[in-house]
């Protein structure tokens, strides 16, 4: 690193220099890692760029619409090049869904009736789904549960996997509609599932019960692999569009692909029967979606390569890291179990206080609304709470594990990563 900005570290940032020159040691180490990582979004790049000049997608489809959304060119076709995009036949993105979970849950309301049962083969899902699906005493207002549909989970292995004879014994004793995945870990030790993990599991499952339909969670993993759930299998897949997919630039809104089958059912739970996907405007642009989508390949490249780098110090630093940096990634979650609730409080604060927007504000723990424990969340971000920005949050609860993700330059998570060790060394957690 040059000497120049060494000092600007060190004089403007008040990041002492032995911290800087740790972290770029760190960063020379790691660096051998991204050339694949920078293959890996070449060709996510190229396959973006071919489908929309499939879609031969033009100036007229970044134009509002109002009203009932008839002949909405614009959604019409952002619906086609998301399909093509991430495996599906189909595909539906709305501004108007809220959330991941919100998508989620459209889904399986769409996906299931009274008496059925839907099986979670990775475990207990993110806690936002928890009331969805009616968990907990008394279970929420309109869950599942209180439509009469059944719920059950089987754990991962100790090694993290699919448990497949236990997911074969339980179908071949019960009557199973949905069953779900979720790829990326929540708040959880357990490892984030891979693509071939999740094919290895489908497979199986559908060789011998073609009737059910699986629904995969793929939020924080689009684009960190060569290929997505839909095209080893899964009926649908669904995710936020203010994480990998948006790019950094859509400003709300959800997705879900899949069979041709599957997404008119749920297009039908979207907006109401007979009506379905043909209606539903949108008076702002269209072109965040759009622009998003083509710079998603680079900027989750981004935030992998940041996540490599975080890995690696506090690896170096002791600390339990997942995964570890050198290991092979499906999503951009870094998580990082620290020694007690203040090391994760201190470290949560520093990524704010370096973020773009409202660094001046001070997280702390709070009750946030879909979760079980108090949460922090860092998360200075030009739209809110878009964790493809660089983000940090995690439960206040053992064993103290900070769930890093997110970076929309590497550069700005690397110098995060100074800053969290200035301010951790400070509070004397660390020393270097």
């Amino acid at each position: 690193m040059k000497e120049w900005i060494e000092q600007h570290y060190e004089k403007k940032l008040n990041i002492p220099l032995r911290i800087v020159k740790f972290v770029q040691n760190a960063h020379e180490e790691v660096k051998k890692r991204f050339e694949d990582i920078e293959d890996l979004r070449e060709y996510h790049q190229g396959r973006i760029l071919q489908f929309m000049k499939e879609c031969q997608i033009s100036q007229r489809h970044f134009n509002p619409s109002n009203g009932y959304g008839y002949g909405d060119d614009g959604r019409d076709a952002l619906d086609k090049l998301f399909g093509l995009a991430l495996g599906g036949e189909d595909a539906l993105v709305r501004p108007q869904w809220a959330s991941g979970t919100h998508v989620i849950s459209d889904c399986i309301f769409a996906l299931t009736r009274p008496g059925d049962t839907i099986l979670s083969i990775s475990g207990m899902p993110y806690d936002t789904l928890e009331p969805v699906i009616g968990l907990g005493e008394p279970p929420a207002a309109g869950s599942l549960r209180e439509w009469g549909v059944g719920y059950h989970q089987i754990e991962l292995t100790v090694r993290g996997e699919i448990d497949i004879p236990k997911v074969l014994s339980f179908l071949e004793k019960n009557n199973v509609k949905l069953i779900l995945i979720q790829r990326s870990r929540g708040y959880s030790l357990r490892p984030s599932l891979s693509i071939e993990c999740i094919k290895r599991a489908i497979a199986v499952i559908k060789e011998k019960y073609k009737g059910i339909t699986v629904l995969v969670d793929n939020c924080y993993g689009e684009f960190v692999e060569k290929t997505e759930p839909c095209h080893v299998g899964a009926d649908a897949a669904v995710g936020s569009l203010i994480k990998n997919p948006g790019g950094g630039l859509a400003p709300t809104g959800g997705y879900v692909v899949g069979t041709k089958d599957t997404i008119e059912r749920i297009s039908y739970r979207l907006t109401c029967p007979g009506l379905g996907r043909e209606v539903g405007s949108y008076p702002a642009s269209y072109a965040p979606f759009y622009q998003g989508l083509f710079l998603a390949p680079h900027v989750v490249g981004e935030a992998v390569k940041g996540a490599i780098l975080a890995a690696r110090i506090f690896e170096e630093l002791g600390y339990n890291v997942l995964p570890r940096w050198d290991e092979a990634r499906t999503d951009i979650i870094q998580s990082i179990q620290f020694n007690g609730p203040e090391e994760l409080i201190v470290f949560c604060q520093a990524i704010q206080a370096v973020s773009p927007v409202d660094s001046h504000v001070t997280p702390y723990p709070w009750d946030m609304p879909g979760y079980n424990n108090q949460v922090i969340m860092a998360a200075g971000t030009f739209v809110q709470g878009a964790s493809i920005e660089l983000s940090a949050d995690a439960p206040i609860i053992p064993p103290y594990v900070a769930y890093l993700q997110g970076g929309l330059t590497y550069e700005h998570a690397k110098i995060a990563m100074m800053n969290v060790l200035a301010r951790m060394g400070k509070m004397g957690f660390i020393k270097l």
